[in-house]
């Protein structure tokens, strides 16, 4: 899960701002959509991040509002988030909304915490639960190889595969 922490209020200018905001922070006066939609952009983000279903920001030690990430995207310098902000009865809105930050005093403003609420079932279909990308090391694999066994062999698969999306003719 990503943690952002917010600073106060800051007025910015959109003629030079990328994403053509007139401010970001945090607004004790601003809607959660408001508050999304000032802050989902212009993060440093590695390739860790992708990996994310949830965001949280905190301002002063309490979180103030949770994302579901549905991608994240490139901006002209950094990334931005793209998903809604939750809302009470979402398991994660009511686990750390207006409670204490999981992540304090660290210097950058972006942090992952390890939840239980990020598990989801492995894709494979065995039933077990991954915290981060769609399935557990090498059931990947398994749920290839299960599939290629429903048409027969590996070469069998390949020419079933390469029949029913042959290649486009070249210009």
């Amino acid at each position: 899960m990503l943690h952002f922490t917010l600073g106060p209020r800051r007025e910015l200018d959109p003629a030079v701002d990328e994403m053509e905001r007139t401010w970001n922070g945090y607004d004790p006066q601003a809607s959660p959509q408001a508050l999304y939609d000032v802050n989902r952009s212009c993060w440093v983000l590695g390739r860790r991040a992708d990996r994310e279903s949830y965001a949280l920001f905190s301002h002063d030690g309490k979180v103030v509002f949770a994302v579901e990430i549905d991608e994240i995207i490139p901006t002209p310098t950094r990334r931005a988030l793209t998903g809604h902000p939750l809302a009470p009865g979402h398991p994660v809105y009511d686990q750390y909304v207006g409670r204490d930050a999981p992540i304090k005093g660290q210097r950058n403003p972006v942090g992952y915490i390890t939840s239980p609420l990020d598990e989801r079932l492995c894709e494979c279909g065995c039933g077990k639960a991954v915290g981060r990308g769609d399935f557990l090391p090498g059931h990947d694999q398994k749920a290839i190889h299960e599939r290629i066994s429903k048409v027969g062999t590996v070469k069998q698969f390949i020419d079933w595969f390469d029949e029913t999306y042959p290649k486009p003719a070249l210009a």
